[in-house]
Order: C-alpha cells, then structure tokens, then sequence
C-alpha cells in the first residue's frame, strides 16, 4: 500500500523494541483493527498493545492482510522517524559556532585584540546559552516542542547573518551578536533529545542518539572547514557567518514539514499505565538534585566540555603557532592573511574523530551493557581517562613534530567523543519523561558553567599573562597557549573520577525511573507513606479491610 505525504505528516509512532513485533502477535493488532474496522482509519486508535499509537491508513484489511500491514506500518515509522532525525542533525550541524574558530586569527587582526578578549567571543556566546536554557527547558516539558525549536533557529540564523555586517570600531556589537545565536542553541538542544526518547527505546534509542550526536563533531569540523575555506574563495572571513544562516532555513524547513511531535512518555509505558502528569518546576529541580547519577554525570560532562570548548576556540591558533616556532609557516602579522589550513586539518580530524568516537562509545557501552549494567557511566569514564594522557601528549610534541601533534590529537579526541550520546542515553533513562527537557538544560547549564562558557576565556587569560612573563618573541607566544591548554588534561582526568561515580548509583536511579514510568512508584512528600511494588512482583488477592487503616 502507499502512503500520501499528508498521512506521514499524521504519522506519530512508537518505536519497536523487537521489530517482528506485530508480526509476531497479530492477535494484538486486530484488537485494535476491529475497534476501528470499517472506518478506514486509526487516527484514533488507543489500543495499548499496538506498536503505532497514531497510525493514518487509506484502508483496514482482514486478518490475512494484518502482516502486510504491520510491514507497511514499520516501513512508514522508520520512514518518518529517520527523516525527523535526520532534519535534527542537519539542524544541530548547522548550529554549531566553530565557523568562527576558523577564521579565529583574521577576527583578532581585524578588530585587534588580544587572546583575553578573542576569547570573550566563545564565553559571552556559550553564558547566554546557558542563561536561556533553563527557560527553553521548562517550556519544552510543558509546550509544543516542534515550534520551539523551529522559532529559536530562525532567530538564530537572522542574528548569525546580521553579524557578518559588523565594522572593525564595534567588537563589542559582535560580543553581543554571539550573544544572541544562543537562543537558537538552547532552543535546540534541550528539547530535541527528548524527542528521541520519546519515539524509541533500549538500545534502539542507544542508536538513534548516537546518529543525533554525530551532529556534534561533524558540524563542529564542518564549521572550521567551511569557514577557512569560504573566506579563501571569497578573499573575505565576513563570508564565513554568512554561509550558515541558509542552513538554519533549510533545517527550520525539514523541522516543520517532518518531525511530529510525539506523546511524552508513551513508548515507556506499559498498557494500563495512566498517562504521566507534568510536576511545577521546584519539585522538578528538587528531584533532578536528589538523582546522583544525574548529578555526577552531568559533572563528569562538563569536563568534556571545558575541554572541547578550549579545543574548538584555541586549537588552530595553536597549531598554527607551533608551525611557526618549526618555520613550516611564516607568522601571521596585521594586515596580513593568516594561512587556514590549520583549520582546515584540525577540522577533519574533528568530523572523524566524532563520527568515530561516538560510534564507538555507543557500540562498546551496548555490547558491555550484557555483561555489566553500568557499562555506560563505565565507557564514559574509561573515554575521558584515557583521552588525557593523549591531549598531555599533543600539546608537548607539538614544538618537535607537527604530525606527531596531529596524531596524539586524533586519539585525544576519539576517546573524548565517546562520551556524547552515552551521557544523553544516561540522562534519559534515570529521568522521567516529563521532566527530561528541563534536566538537559541544567546538564546544559552545569556543563557550561563550569566548562566552555569559561574555559576558552581562562586559556586566553593564563597566555596573556604567561607571555607578558617573557621577552616577546613567537616562541613566547607558543609556550604561552602550549602551557595554559594543559589544563584540559587535568580536568579530563576529573572527569573521569566524576564518571566512576556515576557507576555506583546508576542501577538504582534507573530502577525507581522505570518503576516511576510504569505507575509502580509514585514521589510523595517526607512524611509521606510509601508504598513499592517490586518490579516482577505477583498479582495477588486481599481483603480490602488489611490494607485501610
């Protein structure tokens, strides 16, 4: 059977735990079929027991055409929800800010500034993102998620493109532009995870946040290519933040016309579970600070992204330094064109390293996951660990062998993007539905709080006063920045520790999660009596006397 484009728009699916389902037990699918046999539609069907809770089909067939269907069914549910997720990621990879670290050195030439202040542009971009995540989170539980995200992309990309116009007196007004584009940020990337989680689940959801988190590096990556290599055909680093505000258009597009905006909660619940009811945001955040596993994973993440935030703003600069001391290059002076092939490396072995990274993360943690249920904090741990020794590396050999710097970072940074999708699949399954947008924008705002809305600046801040400490030179300039991005070394270390921690709690948090989800627990206040009905527990008969008091 075939499908018109406005019944996938109608289309809002729960994702098969098993896929031969239906298949399986079309019993359970003509109790729903003959509920609505005759009507030549399941736009309303409620039928627990069905896989697709919104299906809109042309016509309902007999019992010898349930299979087709239920093939039909499957094929028109990934259908959607791939090309949902694939508007996410193009949406996320157009969002991301590197384009400005790619032409990082023609900013500080053109507005001439110092490493302090060049490192203002990535802080002040990443502390609004954080302020108006919290806001976006709260209103992501509680409205049309697929709206919010489509209006916060839209201003970003207006603000994005308003901000290659501004002239060299006003680096203040280009601070406050980068301000701005954090409305887009955290318009996107507290909500849209949720709508991951509420269409798939186990380790199906593994896979489809390990596509969305590919977003991460590759747009990263894409973002230092696209802006070095723009602003050398254009002759002009302008051009490179006027490219991306036609991708934001094109991803507001894909969103609005493809992505459906699911039930929350509903592909979690057993049949006869009542619906869940959103609590006020106190009793949210109340719950989110008494969830450790929550707690220490969302610290562990932040020094992921101390580190990757101090990577994206410094490294090219970095490299391109270290070229210098070599005499690879010559330096970069005012007036002059700075060479962007620094850029132009570093941003591939970012786009690999992150499509690597995450893909190996996922893979491991759901092959472990078997054996050991804690194998997620676990690989997050052993990531982060393993990374730091490697970046140490990189940054002490980069005065002797470039390519050597090259290598140490590719590993550094696999086993840092290890890291993205398992701390998500963490977050979603120790939290209930309804309060999983506003505990991303609290891992949002704890993360770059204390990670990259800070980190670019403190780096720039220690160069600037280890350079002044020695004579000026270039090699001055080197050891400067060499010596101050050592530090992410150290807190990807801590990191680590955080990520150990999480393993401890993380059985128990996901326990009373699944118990919440299936009506089994209920939250109460202190002086509450309560009740726990064990997972596997048997159905029993008592008089009702024994239970009233």
């Amino acid at each position: 059977m075939t499908c018109s484009w406005a019944t996938w728009r109608q289309l809002c699916c729960r994702a098969w735990t098993e896929q031969q389902r239906v298949w399986r037990a079309p019993s359970r699918a003509e109790e729903c079929v003959s509920v609505r046999r005759g009507t030549g539609s399941w736009s309303s069907c409620s039928c627990p027991s069905v896989t697709c809770t919104s299906c809109v089909l042309s016509s309902v067939g007999t019992r010898g055409n349930d299979e087709a269907q239920g093939f039909s069914q499957w094929c028109t549910v990934h259908r959607t929800t791939l090309l949902g997720d694939s508007g996410q990621v193009f949406s996320q990879s157009s969002l991301q800010p590197p384009s400005v670290g790619g032409v990082l050195t023609d900013i500080e030439q053109f507005f001439n500034i110092g490493d302090g202040s060049t490192g203002l542009i990535q802080t002040v971009f990443i502390s609004s993102y954080m302020v108006l995540a919290p806001v976006f989170g709260y209103l992501g539980d509680r409205y049309n998620r697929k709206y919010l995200m489509c209006g916060g992309i839209a201003f970003w990309s207006l603000v994005t493109l308003g901000s290659s116009f501004i002239p060299r007196e006003h680096f203040w007004l280009l601070l406050l532009t980068r301000g701005l584009v954090g409305v887009g940020e955290a318009s996107y990337s507290t909500i849209a995870p949720t709508l991951i989680a509420d269409l798939f689940v186990a380790d199906q959801r593994s896979r489809m946040l390990s596509i969305f988190y590919f977003a991460i590096p590759v747009g990263s990556g894409l973002g230092y290519i696209a802006g070095s290599k723009v602003k050398d055909v254009a002759g002009d680093w302008h051009w490179a933040l006027r490219v991306t505000p036609g991708l934001g258009v094109l991803a507001v597009l894909l969103l609005f016309l493809v992505v459906q905006e699911p039930p929350r909660g509903a592909v979690e619940r057993h049949s006869g579970s009542p619906p869940l009811s959103p609590t006020s945001w106190w009793a949210d955040l109340k719950a989110l600070a008494r969830n450790p596993s929550f707690v220490l994973s969302s610290l562990g993440f932040t020094s992921v992204a101390f580190v990757t935030g101090s990577l994206a703003l410094w490294a090219p600069a970095f490299l391109l330094r270290s070229r210098v001391v070599l005499g690879e290059t010559p330096p970069c002076l005012p007036g002059d064109s700075c060479s962007s092939s620094d850029s132009l490396i570093f941003g591939l072995i970012t786009c690999l390293t992150g499509v690597l990274g995450v893909g190996l993360g996922v893979e491991i943690s759901r092959r472990l996951r078997r054996f050991n249920p804690r194998a997620d904090p676990l690989v997050c741990a052993a990531g982060l660990l393993g990374s730091a020794p490697f970046l140490f590396l990189a940054l002490a050999c980069a005065r002797g062998s470039i390519v050597a710097t090259y290598i140490f970072i590719f590993i550094g940074e696999t086993l840092l993007s290890m890291n993205w999708a398992i701390v998500a699949d963490i977050l979603l399954y120790v939290v209930i539905p309804t309060r999983r947008s506003t505990a991303e924008a609290f891992q949002i705002v704890l993360s770059h709080l204390l990670g990259d809305a800070g980190s670019p600046y403190l780096i720039g801040l220690i160069s600037d006063r280890l350079r002044r400490s020695w004579p000026p030179s270039f090699l001055s300039e080197f050891r400067a920045l060499q010596f101050s991005l050592m530090l992410c070394a150290f807190v990807g270390a801590l990191g680590g520790a955080a990520f150990l921690g999480t393993a401890m709690f993380i059985e128990d948090d996901r326990r009373r999660a699944q118990l919440h989800v299936q009506g089994l627990l209920h939250e109460s206040g202190p002086s509450d009596d309560r009740i726990v009905v064990p997972q596997r527990g048997r159905s029993t008969r008592v008089p009702v006397s024994s239970v009233l008091i």
